[in-house]
């Protein structure tokens, strides 16, 4: 038994060595674009889908509306997904500078909302391209023009562009920040690599003739999440080489990290819940790999109490998880002018093991609360 759990646990370090290493070279491999910055000619529709976002949708609409992109090329759709709070006044409040507010009006319960609103933003746009981002978002006044810019230099049908935390007032949310870089960066590689497979419905833009080639959300519409990914890989399917992520500091979108515990794993809950409808089973076996690593390493520092040998295997796993999450993320940091956050990585990556263990046992099993809804 001794012999075996070492064994595997040294197959399964071999395939987090392999799956960081690619990671490592993906991130390299999407270089910094030259974009168009004159002359833009794209009809741009933006997609918000907002529920009881009072505190902060009006913050994210005067980015928008401060965008350096030409208006007479600019829509903004938002659609209120049946709101208890303010948030639809709000929105209304901005009809006169051109934002349109859609009402999702449901008879019948869904499981997702958010897909819903989004397609019917898309059935009455009048865009070519659209951009989707979140009702708590903010961005910088040349974001628009350098995702079009990208766009219309490189013509891409969908691109990933980055998103980042900030005004962290804990030491709890930096830590989500460091841990949500690898996220981004994750989905990156991908696409760096020519597999796109990942990437944050924040901050998405896409051609809209593509998302009805592709039959839009239908066939993943029954899952709560995956307005992001799951499309993403549809698009990927029909059009591979076609998906670009824009590594450029002016397109990326600011958000917040979660306050504390509770909403931080209902969150990630949600995430995980997506890889259930993954097309591509070669993806979720290597998610599954991935899991089955984090779980040696947990089996191995446990053993290491009753038997030394354990704590060898243990020490291996952890020094490298350190040294290859360095590796990874120290560009990482860098581009989003972060790197300080590199100093909790030491404290980071315990917990991170143990979490990514406990969301794979909990992210695809039974409903959970979103947005005030019990989903699944």
């Amino acid at each position: 038994m001794i012999g075996l759990l070492s064994i595997l646990s040294l197959l399964l370090t071999g395939l987090f060595l392999c799956v960081l290493i690619y990671l490592i070279r993906g991130w390299n491999a999407v270089k910094q674009p030259q974009i168009k910055t004159l002359g833009f000619t794209t009809r741009v529709t933006i997609l918000i889908a907002a529920r009881n976002e009072e505190e902060k949708i009006h913050l994210t609409i005067e980015d928008i509306l401060a965008q350096d992109y030409p208006k007479e090329l600019t829509e903004i759709i938002i659609v209120d997904d049946h709101s208890t709070d303010n948030t639809s006044a709000i929105i209304s409040s901005y009809a006169a500078k051109g934002v349109k507010l859609l009402q999702l009006q449901e008879d019948q319960p869904l499981n997702s909302y958010k897909k819903k609103a989004i397609a019917e933003a898309i059935k009455l746009s009048a865009g070519e391209l659209m951009v989707a981002t979140d009702a708590d978002c903010r961005m910088g006044t040349r974001w628009l023009s350098t995702i079009v810019g990208y766009y219309e230099m490189h013509q891409p049908v969908m691109i990933s562009s980055p998103v980042s935390y900030f005004e962290e007032k804990s030491l709890f949310e930096r830590m989500q920040s460091l841990e949500f870089y690898s996220l981004i960066a994750t989905g990156a590689a991908f696409i760096g690599n020519g597999h796109a497979s990942t990437c944050n419905g924040a901050n998405l833009a896409y051609r809209k003739d593509v998302f009805y080639e592709v039959g839009g959300f239908n066939g993943i519409d029954d899952l709560a999440s995956g307005d992001d990914e799951l499309l993403l890989q549809k698009v990927a399917v029909r059009f591979p080489g076609r998906i670009g992520f824009l590594k450029l500091f002016d397109a990326v979108v600011f958000t917040h990290a979660k306050p504390n515990l509770t909403e931080f794993l209902q969150q990630r809950r949600r995430w995980a819940s997506k890889s259930v409808k993954y097309k591509d089973k070669k993806i979720v076996a290597l998610v599954v790999g991935l899991w089955l690593f984090y779980i040696s390493v947990l089996l191995n520092f446990c053993a290491s109490f009753f038997k030394e040998c354990f704590f060898d295997v243990f020490a291996i796993q952890f020094i490298l998880i350190f040294i290859l999450e360095f590796i990874l993320l120290w560009p990482v940091t860098s581009f989003f002018n972060r790197r300080r956050l590199m100093t909790l990585l030491i404290i980071t990556i315990p917990l991170y093991v143990v979490y990514i263990v406990y969301i794979g046992m909990i992210g695809n099993k039974g409903k959970y609360l979103w947005k005030g809804r019990m989903v699944k």
